[in-house]
C-alpha cells in the first residue's frame, strides 16, 4: 500500500480525502488481484518450468525467487536488467530478483547459445506500507514496516535519493565485511 502525505494547506481537506480514498482503492484493488494470481514458488516438481513458461513468473520488488532450471542452462539473458536480475547457481537453481516494478523477459541459453526457454517476468511493488512525503515538488519515500526508514524509489528528489542510496551502500559494505566507505562507521538513523 502506498500512502501519500502532502504538506499543502488543509483547505479542501474533505474533498481531497474523498479523492485520496478513491485513489487508494484504485491502487489496492489491482494489487489485491495481482497478489491473488501470483505464480507459486517453483520447487522440485517437474511442471514448474512448464508452468513458468506458460504463465510467467511474478516476483516482488527487492525480493528473490528460486526456480529449478532444465539441465544444460549456461547463460541467462534478462530483457531489461533494470527491472529484474537472474543468476544460475549450483544444481541448476536460478535466483530471480525483482529490482523495479515492471515487466521483462528472461531467456535461458545452453553452452552453444541455443535458447532453451523464454519466461515473462513481472515485478510487482512491495507489500509493505510505503509512505511518500511531498515537500512542495520534492518527494521522499519511506518503508514503514514496522518503523519508517528511508527507501530508494524512482521519482524521489535527487538529494533524498542520493542519501538513501549511500546509506544502502554503506550498510551493504559493512554487511559484506568491507566496512563503511572511507573507514568511517555508518551513522545511525
Amino acid at each position: 500500500m502506498t500512502t501519500t502525505i502532502s504538506s499543502a494547506s488543509t483547505t479542501g481537506t474533505r474533498a481531497r480525502a474523498g479523492t485520496v480514498a478513491a485513489t487508494v482503492l484504485a491502487v489496492l484493488l489491482p494489487l489485491q488481484a495481482a497478489l491473488a494470481t501470483e505464480t507459486p514458488l517453483a520447487g522440485a516438481a517437474s511442471g514448474d518450468v512448464a508452468g513458468a513458461v506458460a504463465q510467467g513468473m511474478t516476483v516482488t520488488m527487492d525480493q528473490a525467487r528460486i526456480m529449478r532450471l532444465p539441465a544444460h542452462v549456461a547463460t541467462l539473458v534478462i530483457g531489461n536488467p533494470l527491472i529484474a536480475d537472474a543468476s544460475v547457481q549450483r544444481g541448476g537453481l536460478m535466483v530471480l530478483t525483482g529490482k523495479s516494478v515492471g515487466a521483462t523477459n528472461l531467456i535461458a541459453l545452453d553452452a552453444r547459445g541455443e535458447p532453451l526457454l523464454t519466461i515473462q517476468i513481472r515485478v510487482r511493488p512491495q507489500n509493505e506500507a510505503v509512505v511518500q512525503v511531498y515537500r512542495g515538488v520534492e518527494r521522499e519515500t519511506y518503508s514503514c514496516a514496522p518503523t519508517c526508514e528511508r527507501t530508494i524509489s524512482l521519482g524521489d528528489s535527487k538529494a533524498f535519493f542520493d542519501t538513501a542510496l549511500n546509506s544502502a551502500r554503506t550498510r551493504d559494505g559493512a554487511a559484506s565485511g568491507g566496512g563503511a566507505a572511507g573507514g568511517a562507521a555508518a551513522a545511525p538513523r
